[in-house]
């Protein structure tokens, strides 16, 4: 059964959002799905960018209270 992981990475500057979903990207299986938290607005763009790339799948980019959560499903 597919796993959910928040990364909170609040605090952290880019590249240091990313580099903690590629991280744990890693140790995932195929269909679980990541949940970045960032205060770090440029994540907003630089993971769904990452993630076309890659060729994994994006779920969803929302704001809230000035914390960006970037939820991200692995799909290879």
């Amino acid at each position: 059964m597919p796993e959910k992981k928040v990364i909170d990475a609040r605090g952290s500057f880019c590249p240091g959002p990313l580099m903690e979903l590629i991280g744990w990207i890693k140790l995932a299986n195929i269909g679980d799905e990541l949940e970045v938290l960032s205060t770090d607005k440029g994540s907003a763009a630089d993971i769904p960018e990452w993630i076309r790339k890659v060729g994994h799948e994006l779920i969803g980019v929302t704001e809230d209270a000035g914390v960006w959560h970037v939820t991200v499903k692995k799909t290879k």
